[in-house]
């Protein structure tokens, strides 16, 4: 319960913290629509008589605003200007203070961002099923997890590298490519749809897009529940590992 407590104070003061930055949030909304609308106009242009791909790429639209992580820039910086040593002596997990902050950013990017899905879905007479959006609900919520987590073991290179924003970056790029935003992974290839999902990216955007739309998988939230265990334990040893040499070099 005193974790839940201070994690739920945590994020009502990053909500009010960032809620005097709206223009900077209105800027990390249209970075993360840009991506799904471009891929939008391009398959949709290539299947116009296919209501399931605007139904998927709007829904990979939202799916992104909910799931951005940014710890490149909450976390990294910390660690690079000194501040994280403050967060290192107070008495509770430094990662509660990174989580409240992304759920704030996520909630801010949810809320801004919705008009715009909303009007791209009417432009497009995009409509969704009750049932499979009920379906998407736990899918997302383990993307959001898978993304945090992947955004977050890559953010704690920070301790070892100056240059955690290209490592971030390729990340992201992997993700763009196998995940199901470049392109439906129905749409790949036979062996780059097969690797595409056996890798964690599928299940960040495209799978739970996929089961907004209308298709049914079995076994998705095992896929997206071992990926989530897979990368937590990494991302654990690695911020063991990395707050060795950071106290190790403070000291």
């Amino acid at each position: 319960m005193r974790t839940l407590s201070l994690l739920t104070f945590r994020i009502r003061q990053q909500v009010l913290e960032w809620s005097g930055a709206w223009w900077f949030l209105l800027t990390l909304v249209v970075q993360a629509v840009i991506a799904p609308l471009i891929g939008l106009f391009i398959w949709s242009a290539v299947y116009p008589d296919d209501p399931s791909i605007t139904r998927y790429y709007v829904a990979i639209i939202l799916v992104t605003l909910m799931t951005e992580s940014f710890e490149q820039h909450t976390f990294s910086n910390r660690v690079y200007d000194g501040t994280l040593s403050h967060e290192l002596l107070r008495p509770q997990p430094v990662v509660l203070g990174v989580i409240g902050e992304n759920l704030a950013i996520r909630g801010w990017l949810t809320l801004l961002g919705a008009p715009i899905v909303l009007v791209t879905a009417i432009a497009l007479h995009t409509t969704f099923a009750w049932q499979s959006v009920l379906l998407a609900i736990p899918g997302i919520a383990l993307a959001a997890v898978l993304i945090f987590l992947f955004t977050f073991l890559l953010s704690l290179t920070a301790f070892w590298t100056d240059r955690v924003h290209p490592v971030v970056g390729f990340g992201s790029q992997l993700a763009f490519l196998f995940g199901g935003t470049a392109a439906p992974i129905g749409l790949l290839p036979d062996g780059w749809a097969r690797i595409a999902e056996a890798l964690p990216f599928y299940g960040m955007h495209g799978l739970p897009a996929e089961i907004a739309s209308g298709k049914q998988y079995d076994g998705s939230l095992g896929y997206q529940l071992g990926w989530v265990a897979v990368l937590t334990i990494a991302a654990a040893a690695v911020w063991r590992a990395g707050i060795r040499r950071y106290t190790a070099v403070g000291s």
